[in-house]
């Protein structure tokens, strides 16, 4: 199965918004990753929750694809991208996300999540197990967001609004060429 950088491929635009959304997700799951070593029961699915619930709604926004921004489209537009949603099959896309949504969307890794609580109870490697499945969790859930979004973009041929000015860049780390 392509990526959502590969399915984007050829469109500029749609490519800097995957990459946009990459490193927002790259960031979150790193917390989730954190909160997965904590070995109290049931924090790192809550730190998962809040997290995406936070995450989901900005990757939707770099696609235009908010309910904010749905709204401002015109009618013929909106009902394109809510055909497109259709085909795609996603629950999260134009949609206020809520923690229901949230749990909807994690059932589809319950298993990896039942594992990595039980995990993270065997000392050192445990927790280093359990901070994996974390990550890997959240990284599993956002990309199939991301993928879904580009899907609805390119079948809606929707136009990506432009990026917002970012202040935080100052603070950035340097990147290494």
């Amino acid at each position: 199965m392509p990526t959502a950088l590969q399915m984007a491929a050829g469109d500029e635009a749609l490519s800097a918004a995957v990459r946009r959304s990459h490193q927002l997700l790259h960031r979150r799951a790193l917390v989730a990753a954190v909160a997965s070593t904590v070995p109290v029961p049931g924090l790192d699915w809550a730190v998962d929750a809040a997290l995406l619930s936070r995450l989901l709604p900005k990757i939707s926004a770099e696609f235009g694809l908010t309910p904010v921004q749905l709204d401002r489209l015109d009618p013929g537009q909106r009902a394109q991208v809510q055909k497109a949603v259709a085909v795609v099959g996603s629950v999260l896309i134009g949609k206020f996300i809520t923690k229901e949504l949230v749990f909807m969307a994690a059932q589809k890794i319950g298993m990896r999540l039942t594992v990595q609580q039980a995990a993270k109870y065997v000392p050192l490697a445990g927790q280093a197990v359990s901070a994996a499945m974390g990550y890997t969790a959240i990284r599993y859930l956002g990309e199939q967001h991301i993928q879904d979004c580009v899907r609805v973009a390119q079948t809606a041929q929707l136009a990506l609004p432009s990026p917002a000015p970012s202040n935080t860049r100052a603070f950035s780390p340097p990147r290494l060429r």
